[in-house]
């Protein structure tokens, strides 16, 4: 099964300001999606991701990385055989997205 790295998230506290510099800097193409507050980049050659909003859950430097699985409960039970924590459980993101589930390894990374 791979499980290669599918979406990357670089909090924002201000999601336009991150977008132009990345932007700038890498030529990544930055949307912004309104009803989401969230906007979203596409890296040339690479995973995507996006700028959530910093706030109580999401503070600056907590970058997030997303990997793909075929079977998320199975990769959360392994999380957990191996001294790791489920921090947000499955949890769907609509029929386009699929879901998502969030984990803590033994040295506190999420």
């Amino acid at each position: 099964m791979a499980h290669s790295i599918v979406h990357v998230e670089i909090p924002a506290a201000n999601q336009q300001a991150a977008g132009d510099f990345y932007t700038k800097l890498f030529g990544w193409n930055v949307q912004h999606v309104p009803e989401m507050n969230y906007s979203m980049f596409q890296a040339e050659g690479g995973p995507g991701g996006g700028f959530p909003q910093v706030g109580d859950m999401v503070k600056p430097g907590d970058v997030l990385v997303y990997v793909g699985t075929d079977d998320i409960e199975a990769s959360l039970a392994q999380v957990e055989a191996l001294g790791g924590k489920t921090l947000v459980p499955r949890t769907e993101i609509g029929e386009e997205f699929g879901s998502f589930a969030v984990f803590e390894d033994p040295t506190g990374n999420r």
